[in-house]
């Protein structure tokens, strides 16, 4: 990560700043920050944990899921994160609401995929800035382990083995997959 301002800004400024379109983009603290854009494997992962969520909620009509959508974790100064995956309730996110710019609530449910460059230390704290901020469930996901763990209020976490089976049941009632098939 690269921090590319250095003139503090609001999420409202980040949301109408025009990036370059190399890379991706985050508000830390105020501060913009580069991250490069992530690898191939990686984009097939983070499809797969938004496909399965957007396929149960086909038939189960309770909330939204986007990928790569600014999610409002502080304010002042304001961080805005770009989740891999991010599922809004109805309760949060009504349907019929549209949102052009970055939703005033949190996700109830964001899911990052590591990638190889991605540092332990920073991706904790993201971890507890997204609870922080309201998140429920947090899952990060590891293609290179085949593992997900599974990070919860007050802070706990389990990790999922390849041939466990994921679910969310507190934000994703009924909801469930094999965490081998977000690798496959």
């Amino acid at each position: 990560m690269t921090t590319v301002a250095t003139k503090t800004m609001t999420a409202e400024e980040f949301f109408h700043t025009e990036e370059p379109q190399d890379g991706k983009y985050e508000l830390i603290n105020g501060e913009v920050v580069f991250m490069p854009p992530p690898g191939f494997r990686h984009g097939e992962v983070q499809l797969a944990i938004g496909f399965a969520i957007k396929t149960y909620l086909l038939t189960n009509r309770i909330g939204r899921v986007v990928t790569e959508s600014g999610a409002i974790t502080e304010r002042d100064p304001d961080s805005v994160r770009g989740p891999d995956v991010s599922y809004y309730s109805q309760e949060r996110l009504p349907f019929g609401t549209q949102v052009v710019t970055y939703h005033t609530q949190p996700p109830d449910l964001v899911a990052e995929v590591l990638s190889p460059d991605d540092s332990k230390k920073e991706l904790r704290a993201k971890v507890r800035e997204y609870l922080a901020a309201g998140v429920r469930v947090v899952w990060v996901v590891d293609p290179d382990d085949q593992t997900v763990t599974v990070y919860t209020e007050p802070p706990r976490a389990t990790v999922l083995e390849a041939d466990a089976i994921l679910t969310a049941e507190d934000v994703l009632p009924g909801f469930s997959c094999r965490a081998a098939d977000l690798f496959a």
